[in-house]
């Protein structure tokens, strides 16, 4: 018996928003089900083919570095049933990894990143997409304390890259992705209405589709 459509959620939002809280109290109620996360920072182009010092001035946070054709190309593959193997990004050698996760199909697709909402391709294969909006101070501050705890960078540097690449990068590319969203969620996964508010309409599209 062939199964339905799955359902495919797109998580948008700047960096330190909350995306990935959202994400989680997707995966807490549905827990029961088969759901599955695709990162769109796995994404980022290969760039095997530049010298290494031409890789450092990638600028990430542009939908340039981004490859969605291959996104696409695999949340289609997921939409058929079909597994995928999902890239893996080397952030040492910025570049794609040789490496791969084989991903197979699921009831749920969470498609998460600052950008996944800036592409009409992706967009058009998305059942509900979402927008977390977030201050931005808060979002710095979250930032920073990432950036220094988990990567052992500095504050200057941190505040530097903020000033110079994210936060310009985010006035111009991913707040006017909002424009797109069905749902804006203030606050990420703090918000316990706008979550229970999504989470009903992830179960109504649950039941069209026939997945019960």
């Amino acid at each position: 018996m062939t199964k339905s459509r799955p359902v495919v959620i797109g998580i948008a939002g700047g960096s330190g928003s909350g995306k990935t809280s959202v994400t989680h109290a997707i995966l807490d109620v549905f827990k029961d089900r088969s759901v599955v996360v695709i990162e769109q920072d796995y994404y980022y182009k290969d760039q095997s083919h530049l010298e290494f010092e031409q890789r450092l001035e990638t600028n990430y946070d542009h939908p340039d570095a981004f490859d969605n054709a291959l996104l696409a190309q695999d949340i289609k593959k997921l939409l058929n049933r079909e597994s995928i193997e999902k890239p893996v990004y080397d952030y040492a050698l910025h570049t794609r990894s040789k490496e791969t996760v084989h991903i197979e199909p699921q009831d749920v697709i969470i498609i998460e990143g600052i950008l996944v909402l800036a592409d009409e391709n992706l967009r058009d294969l998305m059942d509900m997409k979402l927008f977390v909006d977030t201050d931005a101070d808060l979002r710095i501050i979250r930032r920073i304390l990432r950036d220094i705890n988990e990567r052992g960078r500095s504050m200057d540097s941190v505040i530097d890259q903020y000033l110079s690449v994210v936060r310009p990068m985010h006035n111009q590319f991913i707040e006017p992705t909002k424009r797109s969203a069905d749902i804006i969620i203030p606050e990420g996964g703090e918000n316990k209405v706008a979550i229970d508010l999504m989470v009903t309409k992830i179960k109504t599209i649950l039941e069209s589709n026939n997945i019960v």
